[in-house]
């Protein structure tokens, strides 16, 4: 009798958690969570992008997607993990130029090429020289003088060693002939830190990761390193405008799996993130902070991460760039 009396209430319940599932994606996912592994600090470019699409995928398709932040070694510790990850497509990482710089620079333990499954690329972010709103250097120009007359003593803060800030840094010196101080860091936020902390003379940082501090009258833009004016701050000169043509620099990010992944599940994610890319509300926020949407996935970006990969093993040779 117990039992029976007990059996509408069981009904009842398992009804409305059949609602609950259909109206909280929480609760309707498609299938375990995809783990996003992003090789810097939170704050950065790269860990901004993944939060963005992992709430647009978590909302659209109704699949958890969880940011695990892996900072260290100039990105290798989160290409490293990935790398070895089970190939079941619940495993990617962000990827940007480091993936394909670190194994020019250091000894590593993947390939660019035969450790990972491409996805899809997502977004260009440029790269921009900023100083403290107190600063003495008004413009790069300013900062390229007063590095002539004091040499080795200017100190510029990125991400690195054995990055696309580092190899940037390395070629801005030879395009200005200048002799400056690097000082890594294991990501944006932290080299902005520590130039708000005045520990440093300047940073080169993403043009995402001091967009807020600018705003806020902190820091100061100098320049950018890519070869056009961003669309957010269009007053802002590129290096090469300042009088060092040819001179441009510029952040990919992108999302890889392991290489063993399964084809169909590659295709599924990309299907996610391609989606996540076109949805007005993160094409909006990303625009914003100068984040600007280049998808390309499959066999395009594994032509792409090709063509970069022997692109920067030429500047590295040309430049004899190589971490102490």
């Amino acid at each position: 009798m117990k039992i029976a009396r007990a059996l509408p209430c069981l009904i009842l319940c398992a009804a409305l958690a059949c609602v609950l599932a259909h109206s909280n994606p929480a609760l309707a996912q498609s299938g375990p969570a995809v783990r996003i592994v992003v090789p810097f600090p939170p704050g950065g470019s790269a860990d901004i992008l993944a939060r963005l699409v992992s709430q647009q995928i978590g909302q659209s398709a109704q699949q958890a997607m969880v940011v695990d932040n892996r900072p260290g070694a100039g990105a290798s510790i989160a290409y490293e993990l990935v790398a070895r990850a089970a190939p079941d497509g619940n495993t990617v990482v962000v990827a940007a130029n480091s993936v394909v710089v670190n194994p020019l620079l250091r000894k590593v333990n993947f390939d660019p090429v035969k450790s990972f499954a491409p996805i899809c690329n997502l977004v260009t972010s440029p790269l921009i020289f900023v100083v403290t709103n107190n600063s003495p250097y008004k413009t790069i120009s300013d900062l390229i003088t007063e590095a002539h007359a004091k040499p080795s003593t200017i100190t510029v803060a990125a991400l690195g060693p054995a990055t696309t800030q580092h190899i940037a840094f390395e070629s801005f010196e030879r395009a200005t002939a200048t002799n400056m101080i690097f000082v890594p860091f294991a990501g944006g936020a932290p080299a902005i830190n520590a130039l708000l902390g005045q520990q440093v003379a300047a940073a080169l940082v993403n043009y995402s990761e001091a967009v807020e501090q600018i705003k806020a009258g902190k820091l100061r833009a100098l320049a950018t390193a890519s070869a056009r004016r961003l669309e957010p701050a269009p007053d802002l000169p590129t290096v090469a405008e300042s009088g060092y043509p040819g001179y441009a620099a510029e952040v990919w990010l992108g999302v890889l799996a392991p290489a063993a992944t399964r084809a169909s599940k590659v295709a599924q994610l990309a299907s996610w993130f391609t989606a996540a890319m076109q949805s007005p509300e993160v094409d909006a926020k990303l625009k914003n902070i100068g984040l600007y949407p280049a998808v390309r996935c499959g066999a395009d970006f594994a032509h792409f991460i090709d063509a970069q990969a022997a692109d920067y093993a030429h500047i590295i040779a040309d430049a004899h760039i190589k971490v102490e």
